[in-house]
């Protein structure tokens, strides 16, 4: 009897465990940080790595509870351990960060390299990068190819693009700009403004493709759109010399205020230019002061020189 009533008290004592893994899961799940913390935080000797994966991003996030790295590297390193694809990935920024641990690139690669066999996107694509830089390894332009194709290969944009680059430089391949634009389409086509406006590039200027301002419009638009800075300065600059579209002074001042507002030094000169002549706004020295300045701040030499003529009147 005395067993039986031992084995009743177990099983009751792993029911209560299980409904307070699951109702701190559920938790999580709903962002409510400090019920999940005063749930889970009781089972941290479970030994359950979701359990400790959570713990380790609340203390990394400050979450229902004071932040505390420190805290985070140890519950991500017992999550890590057991295979948990997300703790890896995530000690491995702790690493690379040298939150709650000192910086460490070869603990990054470690975790990363851990996570990424996992098919982790995110993993792989951080690898192409400390390939590609030399960060905790030698650089190896061939292994970031590697690592930044399996990521492109499963969707991720910023790999995509990267992986354009690599080919359109011919960094550790054979230059190929088939390649690159093959790479830069497919994260354009998901609205990656970077690509948008390197294929922009490609076509004005003939790189891999027929040349054709139409469509280098067309991509420098979309870039302009999702707010990339020389993506707008190279669509004003398209209606200002009248490339692949009318010359137009006026529609060329908003990419070019667009492109200014996001510290591009070109598009800030162009508006000095067009403020000190009345192209598609009206004179002002005053503006074209200001605007030549800014692009001197963000280094433009020819920025610095009308500043400086300006600033003798």
């Amino acid at each position: 009897m005395k067993k039986v009533f031992v084995l009743l008290l177990f099983i009751l004592s792993i029911n209560l465990i299980a409904g307070d893994l699951e109702r701190g899961l559920e938790a999580c799940a709903k962002k409510d940080y400090a019920t999940a913390f005063a749930l889970l935080k009781p089972l941290e000797q479970s030994g359950n790595a979701e359990v400790q994966f959570n713990l380790g991003y609340m203390y990394s996030n400050g979450k229902g509870i004071k932040q505390d790295y420190a805290q985070a590297v140890f519950w991500y390193t017992k999550a890590a351990e057991q295979g948990l694809t997300v703790a890896q990935f995530n000690l491995g920024v702790m690493y690379y960060d040298g939150k709650g641990v000192k910086q460490d690139y070869a603990q990054a690669l470690f975790w990363y390299t851990k996570a990424a066999e996992q098919g982790d996107t995110m993993a792989q694509h951080n690898l192409g990068i400390m390939y590609s830089n030399g960060q905790g390894v030698k650089q190896d332009y061939t292994q970031a190819v590697s690592w930044y194709t399996k990521a492109a290969e499963q969707g991720d944009t910023n790999s995509q693009v990267n992986l354009g680059g690599i080919y359109y430089d011919g960094k550790g391949v054979k230059q190929d700009y088939a390649q690159a634009l093959f790479w830069y389409t497919k994260a354009a086509e998901q609205g990656q403004a970077f690509a948008q406006r390197n294929l922009g590039i490609m076509y004005s200027n003939g790189k891999g493709v027929k040349q054709d301002y139409f469509k280098a419009f067309k991509f420098y638009t979309e870039a302009c759109n999702g707010d990339d800075a020389t993506g707008c300065y190279n669509l004003a600059t398209m209606y200002l010399f009248g490339n692949g579209v009318k010359q137009d002074y006026f529609k060329a001042v908003e990419p070019s205020t667009k492109a200014c507002n996001g510290n591009d030094a070109l598009g800030c000169y162009n508006l000095g230019i067009m403020y000190k002549n009345g192209k598609g706004v009206k004179q002002s020295n005053s503006k074209a002061k200001e605007f030549f300045g800014k692009s001197c701040d963000l280094h433009e030499e020819n920025g610095c020189k009308n500043y400086a003529v300006l600033n003798q009147k």
